[in-house]
């Protein structure tokens, strides 16, 4: 390091020490490799966070555990619009439980199924991030797309957050985003039913092409699917309505009105976050494939994406 470099540096540390913006001492509190992933749970400061082979996938400050969440779980709550009679909601993923802890503050009368397939991670979720089953909180060991298959349950909505490791980093399990296993959540879902799907990526650039091959393989199932991108982190997540009717943001933000005026949704951010409905497809949709259960190349979306 040349002594102009090594000035520079220590000007940095000063003045990053100045506005108080060196980072917290972080503690690994758990860490285990599972048949799954390799799980940590680390605090820093306030905050505590759950991590996949590396990859974050849930943040939850300590003091306030409702709070310190990623943006884009608020828009699991989206649903409302389309559906504003909410009573059983189906959640694949269970992660650190933010979405599930924030139904069950938000919406004490609705009853929230979750499936998960690594049995730590419930654990983890139970013992680090205050999820607590009840009988409006149940949590299913097993495969998403088994547990729909063989339920008989009928869901208002079904929210898809579930995520597998590869050597492309995090990455939506194939079978999971195809045309049959929409068809297999299609049918699980109420007439006003509503899916919500959680993609890792943006709506150009990063990722984009998985996030148009998901919007044209819901497409495929779904007389209308919108797009929710979140500001604060690389995150799409997508609404298929059973509904044929179209929602423009007009609609979206006046019914978002219309919710918390009622109480029935009492999220303070929820109308903030209409802001950015997008009801055009994304521009990847027309380039992207269908995706099926004999043609799903996650990969090769991944790898081109990255």
């Amino acid at each position: 390091m040349n002594s102009i470099s090594h000035l520079a540096l220590k000007h940095a540390v000063w003045l990053c020490a100045m506005l108080g913006c060196l980072t917290a001492r972080a503690d690994v509190i758990f860490d285990r490799i599972s048949a799954y992933n390799h799980i940590q749970v680390i605090d820093e400061g306030d905050t505590r966070r759950l991590s996949f082979n590396g990859s974050w996938e849930t943040r939850m400050s300590l003091a306030f555990p409702l709070t310190g969440h990623f943006e884009y779980t608020e828009y699991f709550q989206m649903p409302w619009i389309w559906n504003t009679n909410i009573h059983r909601v189906l959640m694949a993923g269970l992660g650190g439980g933010s979405t599930q802890r924030a139904y069950q503050h938000y919406y004490t009368n609705v009853l929230v199924d979750t499936v998960e397939i690594d049995p730590v991670v419930v654990s983890v979720a139970q013992q680090y991030f205050h999820v607590t089953e009840t009988p409006q909180l149940r949590i299913h060991t097993n495969d998403a797309r088994m547990f729909l298959l063989r339920s008989t349950n009928t869901y208002d909505v079904i929210i898809m957050d579930a995520y597998s490791t590869t050597r492309y980093g995090s990455s939506l399990p194939a079978h999971l985003t195809t045309r049959e296993f929409f068809t297999i959540a299609n049918a699980r879902l109420s007439t006003n039913g509503v899916l919500a799907y959680n993609v890792i990526g943006q709506i150009q650039g990063y990722r984009a092409s998985v996030v148009g091959a998901i919007y044209r393989t819901m497409k495929q199932v779904f007389p209308q699917v919108y797009l929710f991108p979140a500001s604060e982190s690389e995150n799409v997540v997508l609404i298929g309505t059973k509904s044929n009717e179209y929602f423009d943001l007009a609609k979206v933000q006046a019914d978002a009105v219309s919710l918390m005026r009622s109480g029935r949704v009492t999220l303070r951010t929820f109308y903030v976050r209409t802001a950015n409905f997008i009801a055009q497809p994304p521009p990847s949709a027309n380039q992207s494939p269908i995706l099926t259960d004999d043609y799903a190349p996650i990969e090769s979306l991944l790898q081109g994406s990255q």
